[in-house]
This record gives C-alpha cells, structure tokens and sequence, in this order.
C-alpha cells in the first residue's frame, strides 16, 4: 500500500475559522488528507475556495453517511459536540472533537462510551499538548530544572470589542463564555505541568474553587480558579472574553522559575508557533530555549490523531489528550462551574427534550426484563437505579435515558438524598420525558433522626412535590425506630395508601425481622394494608457489621429462610458487595476499612472464590456472578443499582446473561454442589 493510499480521510463538520486553520494542519500533515466538508449551508458563499478539493456536502448527517471518509474533525459550538460525535461513532467514523471536548464530563464519558463500543477513535483537540514545545516544557520540569514545583500560574484571556448578544461567546445557548471556551487550556496545563512534577502524565486537583463575573446573557466574562494538587502544588488559573491578560504560562520551582507566553499557540498563532521556553534562575538570569519550529501548529493534533488510528488505537497516547486526561480537565471545568453557580440554559430540563445524541428517548427497550412484584399495579424491572451522584438534569438524564432504554423503570429515591435533589432531579426527567406512567418510583422517608410517625406524611407529600406527581409506587420507611410501637408506622403509612399516596406495597429498608413480623401482624390484627416489601442489605457476601449504624443485613440464612416462606419482595441495596467482588479486594489488611470490617470472613473468601470460579467459566466477571446470584433466589429479589457511567450501567446489565439454577444458588452460597460431588451425592 502506498504512503498516499494510508492517509485519514478527513470529513470536517461544521465550516469556520478553527476548521479552516485544521486544514491548514492537515494540508501539511504526513497522515491525513482533507476529503469533505459538512455544512448546514452548503452554498455559502467562499466555502469550495476555503477549502480547496473538499466535497461540499448538504449537512452533517451527509458527512457521516459518506464512504470516502474516515475520520471527521467537529468544529461546531460546544453544545453539539456529544450529539455529533456519539452519532459519528455510530456512523463507525473516528473523531477528533474541538476542545471543550463536551460541555461536562458526564457528557464526554457518554461520548468515550459511544466510541469504544463503536471500535473507534476519539480525541481532544488541545492542539498545544501535542506541539514540539509542550514536550521540551515537560522535560525541564521532569529535568529539576527549577528544582520542586511549587505554584503554577496561567491565563488565557482576551476582550471582545463589547457586548455582542449574537455572538457565539456572549450566547447563553451556545454556552458561551470563558470557562468552556478556554478555561481549559490553563486548567490542562496546570494539570499537565503538576503531573510532570510528580512523574506522571497528569494530576487531578483534589481542591478545585473559583469565582467569576456573569454578564448580561448569564456567561462567564472573566473568571478565576484556585487548585490544589495532592503534594502541595497550588495553581492560579484564569481566562476572560472580554477582558485583556498577559496570558504567560507562570511556573514557579525552588530554584528557579519558568515563562512561557501563548503557550496554545507556542508564542506564534494559528499558523505558525515557533516554541519559546525562558528560563530564569533565583538571581534573575534568564536563559531562552527555542524550539524553532516551522511547521503548522494543527498538524501535530492531526498526525497524533492519525498514528492513533493507523495503529488501531482508540485514543490520543501521551502527552496528547488520552480519555483519562480530557475527563480530568472536564471535571476541573466542571467544579469550577459549579463554584460560580454556572448552568446554562440549555442544560436544564425545557431545553433537554432529547437523549444525549440528539434522540426522543425509546420506550421499546428489553434488554432489562420485566416482572411482576405483588402490589405494584405495573410490571417493574428486574434492576432498580439508584443515582445520588448527579447534581444537575444534564448529567444525570444521561444515565436515566440509557436505563430506561435498555429496559429499565424502576427508580429508587430517598427523601435524604441529594437533600433532595436526587427526588428532583428524577421528578424533572419524569416529566421532561414524558414516562411517569410507565415507570415504577420507589420513595423513602422518616429516616434517622427524625423517623417518627408523623414524619412520614410531612416528608412524602415533600416527595411528591418534588418529583412533580401525586404518589409514589413503592414506600419504605428509610429506618426504623424501635422505641415507637409499630402499629403507629403501619397506621401512618396505611393513611397513605387510602389517601392515594402509596399505590403500591410498603414497608421497611433496614427492618429487622422480628419488627416485620411484629408490623404484618398488627395489620392482619387491624384490617390495615400489610407490610408488603422490604428494602435491606442482601448479596452473595454476608455483611459482618453494619456500614453504618441502623444498617440491616437480609444476607443471613434464617433470612433467607423467612424471605422465601413470605415470598417478601426485597429491594437489595449494595446488592454487589460494595467492591468486595471486584479485583481490588483481597484478603490482607492493605484493602480499605470498610471492605476488612464490614466483609472479611472465611466464608464471604469462600463464596467470592466461586464467584471467580463460575466468572471464569463463564467469560464474566464475579461482580456479574454476584449480582446474578442476587436476581437467582426463591423470593422476589430485586437489586439496586448505582451505575455512575454508561460503561458501568453496561457492564452491570451483562449480569442479565447468566442464568443460574438453584444448585448453582446454593454452591455459590455454600458450596453444596461441590460436596455433594466429592461424597458421590
């Protein structure tokens, strides 16, 4: 194959300036040539002259259904980013994405989900991580050339000729501002240079603050962040769009400092950055290091991007923007965001109608089964979702989309989440989306300190006024309290029932047995609706102590036992052993406290064992085998899920695949099976 026959064929989404310096890099590439341009106005005006031999074609659906490309370079506004590249992947296109690389992390880890499963390439387009002068700079640090890194100081800021309502940086709805627009490239630095320092390819901030002015459209015009990196590194980081900075990457050592001007453009433009590096000792000496380099600032992103993927690889190798590193620069963005009380418009939940590529949500998934549960008026899925670690309607719709696409209606909530935001948040996406009916919503209330009688109707109608609908289908008192008799919880939560509040089975989540039987036999006694659902700890591993006071273990033999002669439905929380089933848990004192107090135990070994066993026999992971075991037993057993990412959500469904018997149940449990065999039995 000739050298001509290898090159990436580039299809460019989206005409504009940035698009037209990429094909300036490309043009002067050794990997890559121009082939296409997608443009929603194909007739512009100029266009075929801006980009010499590059097919116009009518729209971007155009570019990722055309044959004769490979690889396609997006260069819209920030809010189509995820939509186009997750459609791309789709499209079996490689990608190579305008930097921010999404508005948020979760939306770039829907993006990096959408192309390893898809085979292909995704990268960040900082196209300074890549040029000759990012690796001198990462050597002197690596070098002690200014001894141990201290302080890092950077700006990127610049001043608009006034307030521009139409323009895309003044614009709420294209998220304009600083912080997206090039925030990032100090906050990449910072984290880059910190990383250098400690002999990594990058370092997370483990304190991120900042504060910032909101002009008129509600964007950042100025804004600043202070991190803080593990080792006592601390960076100043800024960037404006309407105020002028001195933009000179500042790095300060014990012996010695460094100053390197525009460093996103290596002190030259879009063209040209030749690579400049002062370097100046404690007595005030200053040496310069010139990289004198010629060729187009863009063609190291487009050669990086195009090794990638001759080689096969789906991501950026350092010290380009590999998939760890961009989300690591998002999540910075994203707390600094957060710091200045940051959202856009288009994040919330009037303009989020549609999934995360861009789609009406599909309500015909099946890949999550359906049953039925007593009481429940509707069947509910097999797996319930439980989602506290989103604090915004754009991150956590991501999550509640691909569940309820894959089959998924059931949602479990607290009054204590999230302060109650997690109830929001689910109460906007039912909604937004449409789905209050199809879904099952499983609601808690009265938990310590304030679990009394009387609370529960107080804290439910919260509830409901949260998640914008007149009852929940499932209810559970989040504890119990043993000083108050039972009947008085029974009578509180049957009121609901008869006021339409509750329309499905109620009960306890961390009840004891004796308090369940005490609870169904005042009710048979009195004529009041039964406890019909209990919401405890149940898993293949047995929990030894409590995770935290007024915790309650179903996991137990004679709960096993009781379980099954009631046919009690259980909705099992850390159903998965919190980590005891994956790779990290061992058996010495080295694994974290929580997993030595709360699961280590010969037996617990013992099942875990199996688990790897079974794992290995069946091409999955013991984690899937757990959560399996769980779905296998004798009673209606439903396991709660908290999934933090697509891939994570995925890698839990795989436990679907297995089907286990109930001799499988019990020699996961006790190895029964295998002394059966060993006595000929």
């Amino acid at each position: 194959m000739s050298s001509e026959a290898r090159k990436i064929r580039w299809g460019i989404l989206g005409p504009g300036s940035i698009a037209k310096s990429f094909a300036g890099g490309v043009a002067q590439s050794r990997t890559g040539t121009v082939v296409a341009l997608g443009a929603r106005n194909p007739g512009k005006a100029g266009l075929a002259e801006t980009f010499p031999g590059a097919r116009i074609l009518d729209g971007y659906d155009a570019l990722l259904n055309d044959a004769e490309v490979d690889a396609v370079y997006i260069s819209i506004p920030h809010p189509g980013h995820a939509e186009w590249a997750i459609k791309a992947a789709e499209a079996g296109k490689h990608v190579l994405c305008e930097k921010p690389l999404a508005l948020t992390a979760f939306e770039a880890d829907a993006m990096i989900h959408a192309a390893r499963k898809a085979g292909t390439f995704l990268g960040e387009a900082f196209m300074y991580r890549l040029h000759p002068q990012t690796l001198q700079l990462v050597d002197l640090i690596k070098s002690g050339a200014i001894g141990e890194v201290r302080m890092i100081k950077s700006s990127f800021g610049f001043a608009m000729p006034g307030f521009m309502p139409e323009h895309r940086l003044y614009s709420n709805d294209l998220a304009g501002g600083g912080i997206l627009d090039v925030g990032g490239y100090p906050a990449s630095m910072a984290r880059l240079i910190a990383g250098a320092a400690s002999g990594k390819p990058f370092a997370e901030p483990d304190k991120v603050t900042g504060a910032a002015h909101l002009g008129q459209s509600g964007v950042d015009e100025w804004a600043s962040a202070l991190l803080h990196f593990p080792g006592g590194i601390v960076a100043e980081i800024s960037c404006s769009i309407s105020l002028a900075q001195d933009n000179v990457l500042r790095i300060f050592g014990t012996k010695g400092h460094i100053e390197v001007p525009d460093f996103w453009f290596a002190g030259g433009n879009r063209d040209v950055g030749p690579g400049r590096i002062d370097l100046i000792r404690p007595d005030g000496t200053r040496e310069t290091i010139s990289v004198n380099e010629t060729r187009h600032v863009y063609s190291f992103e487009v050669d990086g991007a195009g090794d990638a993927i001759l080689a096969g690889n789906q991501e950026f190798a350092w010290p380009g923007m590999g998939w760890a590193d961009s989300l690591g620069t998002l999540r910075v963005l994203d707390r600094w965001r957060a710091a200045v009380g940051l959202e856009y418009d288009i994040e919330k939940p009037a303009s989020r109608i549609n999934t995360i590529s861009g789609r009406q949500l599909r309500t015909d998934g099946t890949s999550i089964p359906k049953r039925r549960i007593p009481g429940l008026p509707r069947p509910a899925s097999c797996l319930a979702l439980g989602f506290e670690d989103f604090r915004t309607f754009s991150s956590g719709s991501i999550l509640l989309d691909a569940f309820f696409e894959a089959g998924g209606n059931l949602f479990d909530t607290g009054y204590v989440y999230g302060g109650g935001y997690t109830e929001a948040l689910l109460g906007q996406w039912l909604r937004n989306r449409g789905v209050r009916e199809q879904s099952v919503v499983i609601g808690k209330g009265a938990h310590s300190p304030l679990c009394y009688p009387d609370v529960i109707g107080k804290q439910l109608a919260q509830t409901l006024d949260r998640l914008q609908t007149d009852h929940v289908d499932i209810y559970f008192m989040h504890r119990d309290n043993p000083d108050v008799p039972v009947g008085e919880f029974v009578d509180a939560m049957d009121a609901e029932v008869k006021a339409g509040r509750i329309r499905g089975p109620f009960g306890g989540s961390n009840w004891t047995m004796a308090r369940m039987d005490e609870a169904i036999a005042y009710a048979e006694r009195t004529g009041k609706q039964k406890p019909g659902a209990l919401s405890n700890n149940f898993s293949l591993a047995e929990m030894l102590e409590p995770i935290w006071a007024g915790c309650v273990t179903s996991s137990t033999d004679q709960w096993k036992a009781w379980l099954t002669a009631r046919q009690m439905p259980n909705f099992a929380w850390s159903s998965q052993g919190r980590g005891f089933f994956t790779d990290r848990a061992g058996r010495d004192k080295r694994d974290n406290e929580e997993l030595v107090r709360v699961w280590y135990s010969d037996r617990n070994f013992g099942r875990r064992d199996r688990a790897i066993e079974l794992a290995n026999r069946l091409g999955k992971s013991p984690i899937h085998v757990a959560l399996a075991y769980v779905l296998a037993q004798p009673f209606p057993s439903v396991p709660l899920i908290g999934p933090r990412t697509l891939d994570e959500l995925e890698d839990s469904l795989q436990a679907l695949d297995i089907a286990l018997s109930p001799d499988d149940v019990a020699w996961l449990d006790s190895g029964l099976q295998e002394r059966r065999a060993r006595s000929g039995g």
